[in-house]
């Protein structure tokens, strides 16, 4: 494709255009809260997603507290490598493996009940800016918690405080609770062609 002075023109009058409508939008949404953001759907990266917003809160010196449900049974890259800033990170592994694994549905729901604790005590804190509560929709999703005592709780958390849920499954009660939701989708992914899970990349 060839580039030409009429082209540039035209791109320079949407852009002008574009701009003053975001301009327009950021000008008509001046507050500030706390946000609920939901990472749902059967696609790769709704934990990497909140682990790198996870991130981001600690680049502008944030207290952060994550609480993973499920996963406990073997260490990620992101356990090892936030719990090298204990001093802004409460990093907290309170699952025993995926349901698959540990077959044994009372065993998942205390460690569940144990987990939604440490999340309560986070939620009420109002130094903490950032909570990441990893894989809460699967517990939910499998009857693991009270679904109403989980939201009547991330509702009542301090009113600067965010919140990232993830998990596939987001029951509707979560998604119409939340502020923003993101739902991946799979088009292709690896292990459909048998290869493991890597380290760095799911691990």
């Amino acid at each position: 494709m060839t580039d030409s002075p009429d082209r540039d023109e035209r791109h320079l009058a949407r852009m002008l255009r574009k701009k003053a409508v975001i301009d327009e939008r950021i000008a008509n949404s001046p507050n500030e809260c706390g946000l609920l953001l939901v990472l749902t759907g059967n696609g790769k990266g709704k934990s990497s997603s909140a682990f790198g917003m996870l991130a981001r809160s600690m680049g502008h010196g944030m207290q952060c507290g994550v609480v993973q449900f499920i996963k406990g049974r073997h260490s990620t890259g992101e356990e090892l490598f936030f719990r090298r800033f204990p001093e802004q990170v409460r990093f907290h592994v309170m699952g025993e493996g995926f349901t698959w694994e540990t077959q044994d549905r009372q065993r998942d729901i205390a460690a569940a009940e144990a987990a939604w604790q440490v999340s309560r005590e986070l939620l009420r804190d109002p130094s903490i800016g950032l909570v990441v509560l990893d894989e809460l929709n699967i517990a939910l999703k499998h009857g693991y918690l009270d679904l109403d005592q989980v939201l009547s709780d991330l509702q009542a958390r301090p009113p600067m405080q965010h919140v990232v849920v993830t998990g596939r499954g987001a029951k509707p009660e979560m998604i119409e609770l939340a502020d923003t939701v993101t739902e991946m989708g799979v088009i292709k992914h690896a292990f459909q062609a048998g290869i493991k899970a890597q380290k760095g990349v799911e691990l």
